[in-house]
């Protein structure tokens, strides 16, 4: 079976655990845990490795998503899954613009690491004072355009919008295997 690793990275609360348990076919094997941080004025449970789940998208063809941790305090899972990656998710809470400086960070962080296809999903756009997309680009250091990643909104929980995201993400596989 051919598969195609794909990490979800973001900072804390931005839909990553939602956006996997939202498309996988299996049941999402997770490492959430009792948050105990600055991180618990947002959620009760934050994920601490990693997420886990598979979609079967063609015979013998399957996405397997892995779920990063948003806290810098576990960049060692960063770099231990994007290492593996053959593309990656960046999703960005459009609201939070207090968290636009650790994302950008994290954005450099796995671009450091891995020269793969990628793309930004912007969440939570429905929610007052969520950022434009441009902006957000902005904010995360991708000024330039023409080497801008894909940006598109997303609902994490929503399995069209998700399944849109990662159909976008595929695109972006093949057409820079198309290129190599």
């Amino acid at each position: 079976m051919e598969i195609l690793r794909v990490v979800v990275t973001g900072c804390v609360g931005a839909g990553k655990t939602s956006f996997i348990r939202t498309i996988s076919e299996i049941e999402v094997v997770d490492t959430d845990r009792r948050t105990t941080d600055q991180a618990a004025e947002l959620k009760p449970q934050t994920t601490v490795a990693m997420d886990f789940g598979r979609l079967t998208f063609a015979p013998n063809q399957a996405l397997h998503l892995y779920g990063t941790p948003g806290q810098s305090r576990f960049d060692f899972m960063w770099d231990i899954l994007i290492s593996q990656a053959d593309a990656y998710v960046f999703l960005v809470n459009a609201h939070r613009p207090q968290d636009f400086r650790a994302g950008r960070r994290m954005l450099n962080f796995m671009n450091q690491r891995a020269q793969i296809p990628m793309l930004i999903g912007v969440t939570h756009i429905d929610c007052p004072d969520a950022w434009e997309p441009e902006d957000i680009a902005i904010a995360l250091g991708l000024q330039d355009e023409r080497e801008r990643p894909p940006i598109i909104p997303v609902n994490a929980n929503d399995r069209a919008s998700v399944l849109k995201t990662l159909i976008a993400l595929i695109d972006e596989f093949y057409k820079n295997s198309q290129t190599a």
